[in-house]
């Protein structure tokens, strides 16, 4: 096993360069650049109507007519505003320079926020990682004995109208249906039970412990639902396909034949086998998570996550922010699914990956 952890270590690096310089090269055309935005901010326009080839920002020297709103720009101002952003010099030293800190750990400071993406990235993580393990958690809790009772009930109305719903809420993108509970439950047109933004409230320092608990649960309903809504159908299906082909095999019915209870041999024999898949793909479904639901749902209810501090980030052009979320969703991505190779380990030491191939 420790020839396989190596391996893919040793992978990392070259991952994350792979990942860095492509999305590089696609960010050089992308229109509306970080000077771009200066210059409509300048200009008193909204960024939105800014746009050009933003490998003009790589271009020398100043020249203010490669840029959209730049006409009437004094060359030497333009010249301090590429200056400023990085962009006076060509695209292959920039990014050189950019894996140069990375490698330090140094992923520079933001255009517009005057903080460090460490900083920021610090102070966001926590909420996005905290709201996909209440989510997971939820998730399962739901999903197993959802399940298990399927695929003891097999065929009945129980498992048919169960299926029904879970597919139902499958087919629901998580996204739409957080825009429904809003409209229903945060005073969008009904009922107003509910916050519609962040995790605290503004008075939330002023509470005590026990207040500030339940304050905080009571922002986490909303979003919380919207992200298990969509994640349970896949997990529950996968646990009854597993119950049911465990519960099929010769050491059931030896089990059966000796005249253990049905709970006996449910619970003491088919659920650690049945288990193995779903519990080891915990950590892939963390990231899961993590990188598609939870991106949509920080936007949409405004919690201040890596995923809503990204989207802003592409939203303004603050590419020392993109590149630093970037690496970090990557970093956690390829980290944790090492993690689940190992749990498969831990949970089935017949498992050996030593032997095939990364």
């Amino acid at each position: 096993m420790g020839r396989y952890i190596l391996r893919r270590a040793l992978l990392l690096p070259p991952t994350l360069f792979g990942v860095m310089v492509i999305n590089f090269v696609v960010v050089q055309f992308a229109p509306g650049g970080p000077v771009e935005q200066a210059i409509a901010q300048m200009a008193g326009l909204s960024t939105t109507t800014t746009a050009s080839i933003s490998a003009a920002e790589s271009m020398g020297p100043a020249d203010p007519s490669v840029y959209q709103g730049g006409s009437g720009l004094d060359p030497e101002q333009l010249a301090k505003l590429e200056k400023h952003f990085g962009f006076d010099k060509p695209p292959h030293e920039r990014f050189a320079l950019m894996i140069w800190n990375y490698v330090r750990l140094d992923f520079g400071t933001s255009y517009f926020q005057d903080r460090t993406v460490i900083e920021l990235i610090g102070e966001r993580l926590p909420v996005s990682i905290s709201l996909g393990l209440w989510s997971l958690f939820a998730i399962y809790t739901i999903s197993i004995p959802l399940g298990v009772a399927k695929a003891v009930r097999d065929g009945t109305r129980f498992d048919i109208w169960t299926s029904a719903i879970v597919f139902t809420a499958y087919a629901i993108p998580g996204y739409l249906f957080a825009v429904i509970l809003i409209v229903f439950f945060a005073g969008g047109t009904y009922l107003d039970w509910f916050p519609m933004r962040g995790l605290v409230s503004d008075s939330f320092d002023e509470l005590t412990f026990a207040q500030q608990i339940g304050d905080y649960l009571w922002h986490l309903v909303l979003p919380l639902s919207a992200l298990t809504v969509g994640g349970f159908a896949t997990l529950t299906m996968l646990t009854k396909n597993s119950f049911l082909e465990e519960i099929g095999k010769q050491f059931v019915l030896t089990a059966r034949a000796k005249g253990l209870t049905e709970r006996r041999v449910l619970f003491g024999h088919v659920f650690r086998n049945a288990m193995l898949i779903v519990i080891a793909g915990f950590p892939a479904a963390f990231v899961g998570i993590l990188f598609t639901g939870a991106l949509a749902i920080e936007v949409i209810f405004s919690l201040n996550g890596i995923g809503l501090l990204g989207y802003d980030a592409v939203v303004k052009r603050d590419y020392p922010i993109v590149f630093g979320t970037l690496f970090c969703f990557t970093l956690i991505g390829m980290t944790m699914r090492l993690i689940g190779d190992l749990t498969y380990v831990f949970v089935d030491p017949r498992i050996d990956f030593e032997h095939r191939g990364t």
